[in-house]
């Protein structure tokens, strides 16, 4: 599988549980570590709600890893989200 077929499919599986998230650039290199990033910053909540980041981390490795992807699947998402934790 190619580099650009990988991101696709892992964004698939990420958006596959992840409910109601939209992206319009899907081909677009980096969309799924921006969206992690997102995530991890807890950017989709309102401001008086958002959890601290390692708590939003924890929350989000526990839902990858409760999914019904394949183990291949969640271990490249999760790469994701470390890396993603480590730039914040």
């Amino acid at each position: 599988m190619n580099e650009t077929s990988n991101q696709k499919a892992l964004l698939e599986a990420y958006l596959s549980i992840w409910n109601n998230r939209k992206v319009k650039d899907e081909g677009g290199e980096g969309v799924l570590a921006e969206l992690v990033r997102r995530e991890l910053s807890d950017e989709n909540a309102h401001p008086r709600v958002r959890k601290p980041a390692l708590e939003k981390f924890y929350l989000c490795i526990k839902r990858v890893m409760e999914s019904s992807l394949s183990h291949e699947m969640k271990n490249a998402i999760v790469k994701v989200y470390i890396a993603e934790m480590d730039r914040l």
